[in-house]
């Protein structure tokens, strides 16, 4: 840990709480994400809505359907690298965060205060809400069949369908994964409809756009400049596959299960996705997959009849199962920023019985709640899309610093540093792509990251605030321990030890002096 994150922790915890040790039992995450589960979050966080409604944005850049295709193969293909790099650093740093944890403990606590600082203030706020509109859009249309939902329509039921969701998580982490687990199970099962119906029409001969002389044939002239943007369009739609990092610590035996479920879920979602775009082209010509503002609806259509219905219901359903993924792992990342002392202390507290981390999903739930009441979360999300693109390749560039650094650290899993390098060549060639083509948006971006360095050295860095802000702050925790009846977890659940987990015993709250006796038993 840094010295102002250590500082923090120290001085956050509440004066006399500091250096209790627990020396009986407590209540700790519970480890209960078998390997189906793991592998329900990382498709079920990938496979969103966007290749039920828009993955035209590929096509339309790409410039022909043969080399749309190729398009999402490669992304898949580099997504798989990263998820192999990211497979790594899970085990050798097997912490819960993600790769905010990775870059921390690699570069620094300010280094990781921006990745967490983003992800807080506008990235899993704005794409939970983003979520939460597109389910409750796809609900109501049905009952507007010749206009759109009126808007507080929209974003009231997007709201409930939240707080429904929050209420999940905060009960009991097996509802959790197992509300993923059912909801990726039917947006598998929807998407393999389309690819059944789409290998149905290619044995009846439907294949006009997948010969090689029609697929190849540019609907616009080709531009290595909007190929290059349908790459970075594909990059986006992968989306997510890191998300499982974000909750190491609760993995039953994350050394087999978290490698395990990014081997079998990141070449399952490819399939999918170049499979879905196969058979939409059977079905559409180009031209008219692009004039559709819901593919997999404009396909139910032409295809299913009567029992188009499935289609809105389907991608009504991927995206509830979206948010759910989304509510879980970002709440872990909170609770992980706020136990390393980058947050609030409280956000790093669970329940007494539960274990769940009551704090952490209440305050992403609220986040993502004030986000709907702002009508410019689409052009944030533009924003920050090109800083959560940065720091994806800063966490794998950490890994051969780690490599280079500590050459002998135990490593479970011991990859070629020839695939971060691949994959860093091809995130560079984005990255660089997207300062040229949007400098202004990429600079608001930059800019909005680095508001988080004064935060980071008042908040984090600076030890000797003022007795009457700590008084305060040690007042808040203790209050918000007694709404939420949550304490902080025991020790030794993740791979930490030695200092750092000294550390964060030290960092326990108030209310832990006060009522640890009596919450001791309460081990999960």
């Amino acid at each position: 840990m840094t010295d102002g994150a250590r500082k923090r922790t120290s001085g956050s915890a509440g004066g006399d709480a500091a250096g209790e040790k627990d020396s009986g039992g407590g209540v700790a995450l519970k480890k209960e994400i078998g390997l189906v589960s793991a592998c329900g979050i990382i498709v079920g966080n990938i496979i969103g809505s966007g290749i039920f409604v828009s993955p035209k944005g590929v096509m339309e850049n790409a410039s022909s359907v043969g080399v749309a295709l190729i398009v999402w193969i490669v992304t898949g293909v580099i997504t798989a690298i990263g998820a192999l790099c990211y497979a790594e650093l899970g085990v050798t740093i097997p912490k819960s965060g993600g790769d905010y944890s990775y870059v921390k403990d690699i570069f620094g606590g300010l280094a990781g205060f921006l990745r967490l600082w983003i992800a807080v203030l506008v990235i899993y706020p704005t794409n939970q809400a983003v979520i939460a509109l597109t389910f409750s859009n796809y609900v109501l249309q049905p009952l507007f069949p010749t206009c759109f939902p009126p808007e507080n329509g929209l974003r009231l039921l997007a709201a409930v369908c939240l707080l429904l969701l929050t209420w999940v998580n905060c009960s009991s982490v097996r509802w959790a994964t197992r509300v993923q687990d059912v909801f990726t199970a039917g947006k598998l099962l929807a998407l393999a409809l389309i690819i059944v119906m789409g290998l149905v029409q290619i044995c009846k001969g439907e294949y006009y756009w997948l010969e090689p002389a029609n697929a190849f044939e540019p609907f616009q002239e080709y531009d290595v400049g909007l190929i290059a943007l349908a790459f970075l369009q594909g990059s986006f739609a992968y989306g997510g596959w890191n998300f499982l990092n974000y909750v190491t610590e609760e993995l039953v035996d994350p050394y087999v299960n978290l490698p395990r479920a990014i081997f079998i879920s990141v070449p399952l979602v490819t399939f999918v996705y170049v499979f879905a775009n196969i058979a939409y082209v059977t079905a559409m010509s180009p031209q008219e997959l692009l004039a559709s503002n819901a593919v997999a609806v404009t396909f139910g259509e032409k295809l299913l009849g009567v029992m188009s219905w499935i289609m809105p219901i389907s991608v009504a359903l991927s995206t509830f199962g979206g948010v759910n993924g989304s509510l879980f792992t970002s709440s872990r990342l909170f609770f992980a920023g706020a136990r390393e002392g980058h947050l609030p202390s409280l956000l790093a507290m669970i329940h007494v019985k539960r274990c769940t981390p009551i704090p952490a999903l209440l305050f992403t739930c609220l986040s993502t709640l004030l986000m709907l009441c702002t009508s410019d979360m689409y052009t944030l999300i533009n924003y920050v899309g090109f800083i959560n693109y940065l720091f994806y390749g800063v966490t794998v560039a950490g890994q051969i610093v780690l490599r280079i650094r500590q050459p002998d650290m135990h490593r479970p899993i011991k990859i070629s540093l020839i695939w971060p390098v691949i994959y860093l060549l091809f995130w560079a060639f984005l990255l660089i792509f997207s300062l040229y083509s949007e400098p202004v948006v990429c600079g608001i971006g930059l800019a909005i990251m680095l508001t988080g360095v004064p935060v980071y050295f008042l908040g984090v860095y600076w030890d000797n605030k003022p007795q009457c802000f700590d008084a305060l702050v040690n007042k808040m925790t203790y209050l918000g321990q007694k709404f939420c009846v949550v304490v902080y977890p025991a020790m030794g659940n993740g791979g930490e030890g030695g200092e750092e987990g000294e550390e964060m015993k030290e960092a326990r709250s108030p209310l832990s002096k006060e009522d640890g006796d009596n919450h001791k038993s309460a081990d999960c």
